[in-house]
């Protein structure tokens, strides 16, 4: 496939993650609204929701579990931080710093804003309080977070080390955290079914851009 093809595709698919993403948390405003949660605050799709959040309940347990590897996305997310900012200092220059680090970057700083409008702007809240209070529950910020810090990671570490033993190790190791954070997260019964699902089309979606942006880096380089 040429490069033309490449950044085409690239573009293309980012742009229908990002469509579906909108799609959905407009849908989750609008179908099924009903006052299933506490203190009778309202959830799109409730019918699904209820269901699903009757069935796993609520664990403590599968909370804790998920917030390990939330920690872990954060330690990651920071150590490439960390990387970016030596190659700054040692290349003295952001033009020189490696494309991948500054689309991370830019990367990490939506996700941030993301996550400040959605906390914000509330579509719904969560179906447990939180010390007696509703917090705003969609998207899955925990989710979103996480799969963009592994997702990403993906990527670098096929950038960064050699085809062989410690590559795959790497990258199972980040994809096995990848999807064990949404597992878990799903499990601990602190958000609805479709906040789950609205954190990972959200984090597709940024993951595509992403790619995007770091095609487009390199091809000025």
């Amino acid at each position: 496939m040429s490069k033309k093809k490449q950044t085409k595709s690239r573009t293309d698919a980012a742009l229908l993650f990002t469509l579906i993403a909108l799609i959905f948390t407009v849908l989750v405003k609008l179908v099924d609204v009903k006052a299933i949660g506490p203190n009778g605050s309202e959830v799109g799709f409730a019918a699904l929701n209820g269901a699903v959040a009757g069935t796993i309940g609520v664990s403590a347990f599968w909370y804790d579990v998920s917030q390990t590897f939330g920690y872990v996305a954060i330690l990651l997310a920071a150590m490439f931080a960390v990387i970016g900012a030596v190659q700054l200092i040692r290349r003295k220059s952001l033009t020189k710093v490696d494309p991948e680090i500054l689309s991370l970057g830019a990367l990490y700083a939506v996700t941030v804003i993301l996550y400040v409008l959605f906390d914000r702007f509330a579509i719904n809240y969560r179906p447990v309080l939180e010390n007696g209070v509703l917090e705003p529950s969609y998207p899955s910020s925990h989710t979103m977070l996480s799969l963009v810090v592994f997702g990403s990671a993906v990527f670098l570490i096929r950038r960064y080390f050699y085809p062989g033993t410690v590559r795959k190790v790497l990258t199972g190791t980040a994809l096995a955290f990848l999807a064990l954070t949404v597992l878990t997260r799903l499990l601990s019964g602190f958000h609805w079914l479709t906040d789950i699902i609205g954190g990972m089309l959200i984090a597709a979606a940024l993951l595509g851009w992403f790619g995007v942006l770091t095609a487009a880096l390199k091809k000025k380089k």
